[in-house]
């Protein structure tokens, strides 16, 4: 068994620099972080938190199926935007996707985001 198999998935935005989509090793799945690029359009078309927050996590739901997992299979997020003032409006969504028992998780504010991002999320999820 190889020590990590790299997936990649063109329903999920390509890197935009010298990593993977996600990684699995010994059966957990470890996500990049996604920011809001749609990948039909290859640029960040949405503007609010929302609407960003919203394509981040439809990028992590494609990519997490590529490893054959979806959000309940999630131990542990970390999360990164760009204004703390946008915390509320982001819970909002993101609590959407984990209903039930939601994973561990960091939310901080950064400096900046790539090409401009108001969020981007990492996680990390087990198989089997």
């Amino acid at each position: 068994m190889a020590l990590k198999q790299v997936l990649y998935t063109e329903l999920a935005p390509a890197a935009v620099g010298p990593y993977s989509q996600a990684v699995v090793s010994g059966g957990t799945v470890y996500t990049s972080g996604q920011v809001p690029i749609d990948p039909k359009a290859g640029k960040i078309v949405a503007s609010t938190i929302e609407e960003q927050t919203e394509q981040v996590m439809h990028n992590l739901k494609m990519v997490l199926a590529q490893a054959g997992v979806g959000f309940d299979r999630v131990i542990k997020t970390t999360c990164f935007l760009s204004d703390m003032n946008d915390f509320a409006a982001f819970n909002g969504v993101y609590a959407k996707y984990f209903p039930e028992n939601p994973p561990a998780r960091s939310c901080v504010q950064v400096a900046a985001l790539p090409l401009g991002a108001k969020v981007e999320v990492e996680v990390i999820a087990v198989q089997g």
